[in-house]
């Protein structure tokens, strides 16, 4: 080959190279969904406050000596947070995940861990094999049995373990879920606002219409079934076919807690609409007010499965659903053990085949979650030596959030134009803020919403991190005389929580004093 066409050929390689993309992936390359997820719990402000936090690490001077991280119900978040872990699930899984603890001498084994945490650990270890090994997809059907067990002494009914899955948090049993029952550029699903905003990234994520119904702030956050009936007619006038509606309770972000008047009614309405309902119930067990009692889905459907009225019971076997726990809540706060599991009711055979088939794609949930879910639905009996310390464990951890929410509550309430409910259940206060026009001209000066600017210059000027109402789709409402009502959501979680409040007090004062 002449040295020109040698010369003539690499030119057209380095042509070729130098025209085609330096990266395969780009934003315009990926999946063009992807762009309209948002996700505001780990957003905007959260991320900032990050950055404030690793300014504070190098020694930069702030306006504050600490970030406080009250935008997600992360319990055992250090240091500001730092509830203590419970004594018990840290005992058990310190014998499953190094079972040579079970060999020491038996004087000095007993005297770090209870008899009834060695015959835990003894028993699951039987179950598990080893923690390092993969599971049966769905989880190990002795701990699927433990929650069977359980949602027979917590609803008055057994289930079929066939029909429980472990999950890795309720999360990704939701994600999961959603994928592979809902169809892209067609199904809507109903999502309740204000909401936790996992279910319209999902949509978003999924190509689905997010159909919102809204929450009445005026009547302790109830749902509105007229609201909702409304949203599913203009949907299938639009040619979106609505089937699954999201029921959050205890509610996140409201704290709100459903009458058992209101799940009947939300489950009949499914039923004459043809609905599926998940239930979102990981907050069951963070309920602070007597009057507003937790009441699962499940129990209500198959009281209605099992009613001496026929039609009731048609539609007790018959309405679809799905209810979801987690470990991550309550008063035991093990979010990094990503650990929950579901529960199906009057699904399809062949549909729960197919859950079961794409759910195996994942090989199974992480084994210190499903041990986590054992502990969670199988705690110490009143007759066993860790059940004192635990009881007093659990009900020190209730009474401080019970507390906490109660003092945010009272403190915010004291303040100008904000109105604070405590909450009912969950992990969190939603504050509701009439704010003048003239945080409106320059929120719109800086191209922010308004609960957005007040979020933030909240965390600019006190370090404490909260989520703006529009980041559960809880848009600001503009008022006659341009003023307008917003909410941020604020967890019950922070140790310090007066010397948060007092810092939160200097700053709303001070900021309605800058904007008259």
């Amino acid at each position: 080959m002449s040295s020109f066409l040698s010369r003539k050929l690499l030119w057209r390689r380095s042509f070729v190279t130098a025209t085609l993309p330096r990266h395969v992936f780009r934003k315009d390359t990926i999946n063009s969904s992807v762009q309209y997820v948002a996700y505001a719990v780990r957003g905007e402000i959260p991320l900032k406050a990050a950055e404030y936090e690793k300014r504070l690490r190098l020694g930069d001077k702030l306006p504050f000596d600490s970030i406080v991280w009250t935008n997600i119900g992360n319990p055992q978040q250090q240091p500001m947070l730092g509830q203590e872990p419970i004594t018990f699930w840290r005992q058990v899984a310190a014998l499953t995940e190094y079972p040579q603890l079970l060999d020491m001498p038996a004087a000095v084994r007993d005297s770090m861990f209870p008899s009834d945490v060695q015959e835990r650990a003894q028993e699951l270890l039987k179950a598990f094999g080893s923690v390092g090994a993969y599971t049966a997809s769905k989880g190990v059907p002795l701990v699927r049995q433990h929650v069977s067990d359980f949602l027979q002494q917590r609803d008055g009914y057994a289930e079929n373990i066939e029909n429980i899955y472990l999950t890795a948090g309720a999360s990704s049993g939701i994600s999961a879920l959603l994928q592979i029952l809902m169809r892209p550029n067609r199904d809507g699903l109903l999502i309740p606002i204000p909401q936790y905003p996992l279910y319209s990234a999902s949509a978003s994520l999924l190509n689905l219409a997010a159909l919102t119904y809204r929450l009445d702030a005026q009547q302790h956050w109830e749902p509105s079934l007229t609201d909702i009936k409304a949203k599913i007619d203009e949907a299938r006038s639009q040619g979106i076919e609505p089937r699954v509606i999201v029921v959050i309770n205890p509610g996140n972000p409201t704290g709100a807690c459903m009458t058992r008047a209101e799940v009947e009614d939300m489950i009949k309405l499914a039923h004459r609409e043809s609905l599926a309902i998940f239930a979102d119930e990981v907050y069951q067990d963070n309920v602070y007010n007597k009057d507003r009692p937790f009441v699962p889905f499940r129990r209500v459907l198959m009281e209605l499965q099992n009613s001496q009225d026929a039609s009731e019971r048609e539609i007790g076997s018959s309405v679809e659903l799905v209810s979801f726990h987690s470990t991550s809540k309550g008063m035991v706060g093990e979010c990094g053990r990503r650990g929950g599991f579901f529960v199906l009711n009057n699904m399809d055979a062949e549909v729960e085949a197919q859950i079961n088939k794409v759910v195996s794609m994942s090989l199974c949930p992480p084994t210190q979650g499903q041990i986590g879910v054992d502990l969670l639905v199988r705690p110490p009996k009143p007759d066993e030596p860790s059940y004192e310390l635990w009881r007093h464990q659990m009900d020190s951890i209730y009474h401080t959030l019970r507390s906490r929410s109660q003092l945010i509550a009272d403190s915010l309430n004291r303040l100008p134009g904000i109105f604070a409910e405590p909450a009912m259940g969950a992990l969190y206060v939603l504050p509701r803020v009439h704010l003048p026009k003239s945080v409106s001209d320059r929120a719109r000066q800086l191209g922010k919403k308004v609960d957005e600017l007040y979020c933030l210059e909240l965390l600019d000027e006190t370090g404490i991190c909260v989520v703006p109402g529009s980041g559960f789709s809880y848009e600001p409402e503009v008022l006659e005389d341009g003023s307008t009502l917003s909410c941020f959501r604020i967890t019950v979680l922070a140790k310090e929580t007066q010397a948060m409040v007092d810092r939160f007090t200097r700053f709303h004062r001070a900021f309605m004093d800058k904007y008259p």
